[in-house]
C-alpha cells in the first residue's frame, strides 16, 4: 500500500469529511486539513487503518467465523448487498431489526418460521388453506424475507461485524458492543470512534467511496475463505491416506493368524510322541 493506492482514493472521494460545524473532536486524529468549510480527512492513517482491518477480517474468515455487513442508508444498500453476496456473507440493508444480537434465539424463530412457510408450499398444505389465510401467510413471507431474508444461513452469532456510518446505525454498535463483537466501520469526522474496534477513517456518504473500501475489505475476506478451503483440502487428502494405511494394516494379522494353527500342531504332536516312548519304556521293563 502507497502512493498508488492513496491516489486510487483520492478518485473515489474517501478523503472528503463533513462540515466543520458538525466534526467530533474525537476525529481529529484522522483530519488533514480545512479546506472550504470542510474537514479534509488523512488519508495516509486511512490506508492504515484499512490494511490492519483487512489481515484482521482475513484472519476470523480463515476461521471460519462469519462477518456481518450493516448499512442501511440509501447510498450504500445496494453496493453491500452485492459485495456480501460475492463472498457469501450475511447482511443487513433494511431496517435494523431491534435484538437481532442480542435476542438472536427469537430472530432465529422468526427465520424458521419462513423456512416453514416454503415447506407447507412444497408439501402442497399451503393450497389447502383458505384465500384469506393464504394471503396473511404470504404477505408474512414476504416481509420476513425483506427483513431476514440477508441472514437466512447464519446460524450462530457473528465473529464480527462491519458498520457503513456509525451514526445512522448505533444500536448495531451498542449490540455488538454488549456482546463483545468485534466492529469494523466506516467513521467520517461527523462521528464518534471510540468503542469501534477497528475505525476506518472515510467518507461514508459517498457511494463511490464506500463501494472503493468495501472492494478491498472483500478481497481480503475472499483470501482468508480460499486459505481455510486449502486447509480443509489438505486434511481431507491426510484423511484418505491415514484410511488406505488402516485397511492395509490388517491384511499382515491376518497373515499372521494363520500361521498360529500350525505351531499348535507341532505343539500338540510333541505331548504324543512322550506317551509313546514312555509305553516302550515300560514293556522294556516287565
Amino acid at each position: 500500500m502507497g502512493k498508488e493506492q492513496v491516489s486510487e482514493l483520492i478518485k473515489a472521494g474517501v478523503h472528503f469529511g463533513h462540515l466543520t460545524r458538525k466534526w467530533n473532536p474525537n476525529m481529529s486524529p484522522y483530519i488533514y486539513m480545512e479546506r472550504n468549510g470542510i474537514h479534509i480527512i488523512n488519508l495516509y492513517k486511512t490506508v492504515a487503518k484499512l490494511e490492519e482491518a483487512s489481515n484482521a477480517l482475513k484472519k476470523i474468515a480463515s476461521s471460519g467465523r462469519k462477518i456481518l455487513f450493516v448499512a442501511t442508508k440509501k447510498q450504500a444498500k445496494d453496493i453491500v448487498s452485492e459485495s456480501s453476496k460475492k463472498i457469501n456473507m450475511p447482511y443487513i440493508t433494511e431496517r435494523w431489526p431491534g435484538g437481532m444480537l442480542t435476542n438472536f434465539v427469537t430472530i432465529r424463530k422468526a427465520v424458521k418460521k419462513m423456512s416453514s412457510i416454503d415447506r407447507m408450499k412444497q408439501d402442497g398444505t399451503f393450497n389447502s388453506l383458505s384465500k384469506k389465510e393464504k394471503l396473511q401467510i404470504g404477505r408474512l413471507r414476504e416481509k420476513l424475507e425483506k427483513n431476514l431474508g440477508s441472514i437466512s444461513n447464519m446460524t450462530r452469532l457473528p465473529g464480527a461485524i462491519f458498520i457503513v456510518d456509525i451514526l445512522r446505525e448505533k444500536i448495531a454498535v451498542k449490540e455488538a458492543q454488549k456482546l463483545n463483537i468485534p466492529i469494523f466501520a466506516m467513521v467520517d469526522t461527523n462521528s464518534d470512534p471510540r468503542g469501534i474496534d477497528y475505525v476506518i477513517p472515510a467518507n461514508d456518504d459517498a457511494s463511490k467511496s464506500i463501494s472503493k473500501i468495501l472492494e478491498h475489505v472483500g478481497s481480503a475476506i475472499q483470501e482468508g475463505l480460499e486459505e481455510r478451503n486449502s486447509v480443509k483440502d489438505k486434511e481431507e487428502t491426510q484423511d484418505k491416506e491415514t484410511e488406505t494405511v488402516a485397511e492395509e494394516a490388517p491384511v499382515e494379522e491376518e497373515t499372521v493368524v494363520e500361521e498360529t494353527p500350525v505351531e499348535e500342531a507341532v505343539a500338540e504332536e510333541a505331548p504324543a510322541e512322550e506317551k509313546e516312548t514312555k509305553k516302550k519304556s515300560k514293556k522294556a521293563k516287565k
